[in-house]
């Protein structure tokens, strides 16, 4: 591993895009600066969108193939590589963290990072040399996934980038033309307005107080692993110190991504 940070790692929530996400001409190079201008991390842990297993899972704890879980995309995508280290150390400090009665947690150590993990480290940490471990999502529910945030936010004092790997809006059916949705747009300004405020009851509660969350979000896991990150930041006192670093569109989704400390 990497010599540990001094200090405390930020949290974060990206927008992780799909695979073409590679190809366009400003979103990997935000990822990059974004990249550059945080600690470098001891470890990275990451909480995708397209893991949804329960009793909370640990992914592989050693190198493993990639999981291309996705369709219909030219051949070169599956070409991807990422072999970032395994985390066993990493893992052991999660179990410790997260079990308590009747709370297991279980291991697939065959489980490789899925494109919600790597597409967005490729871009980030392409030398892919920092430990990186994935866990999953036990649940969508929102308050008991902030839960586990605050269960994980001690590893951000140990070099731990805690990263909640989503997607601002999501709702590929509904995206029927060119341009930007007034559904996706009108959800991206609630959100950001909600996130400045430090407003979490209403993240909370966003399927009811947002507008358009419906068609933003038919269903919840691409904003689900925002309230791990929301979690990480509340056990350290810091949900008034979120920020955008990354807005706009990308296909008509909101990229939006948010840094806190």
């Amino acid at each position: 591993m990497s010599a540990a940070h001094q200090g405390r790692m930020p949290a974060l929530y990206l927008s992780h895009g799909a695979p073409p996400l590679a190809d366009d001409p400003v979103w990997p190079g935000e990822l990059a600066a974004w990249a550059a201008g945080l600690p470098r991390p001891r470890a990275i842990l990451v909480v995708s969108a397209h893991w949804e297993e329960a009793p909370l899972a640990l992914g592989a704890v050693r190198t493993v193939p990639l999981v291309h879980d996705f369709w219909g995309f030219p051949e070169h995508y599956y070409r991807v590589r990422y072999g970032a280290p395994g985390a066993p150390d990493l893992a052991d400090s999660v179990r410790k963290l997260l079990r308590a009665p009747g709370i297991p947690v279980q291991d697939v150590p065959e489980r490789g990072l899925d494109h919600g993990a790597y597409v967005p480290l490729v871009e980030m940490y392409p030398d892919a040399d920092i430990p990186v471990l994935q866990v999953s999502m036990p649940t969508l529910d929102p308050a008991g996934l902030m839960e586990i945030g605050r269960r994980l936010a001690p590893l951000r004092d140990e070099g731990v980038l805690i990263v909640g790997s989503g997607f601002f809006t999501h709702n590929l059916a509904a995206l029927r033309h060119s341009g930007v949705p007034a559904w996706s747009s009108e959800f991206d300004d609630w959100g950001r307005r909600a996130l400045d405020a430090g407003d979490v009851d209403a993240l909370l509660d966003f399927a009811r107080t947002s507008p358009s969350g419906a068609l933003a979000h038919p269903r919840t896991e691409h904003f689900a692993p925002l309230f791990v990150t929301l979690g990480a930041a509340d056990a350290t006192g810091e949900l008034d110190r979120g920020r955008s670093v990354i807005d706009g569109f990308w296909m008509g989704l909101a990229k939006r991504s948010v840094q806190f400390g």
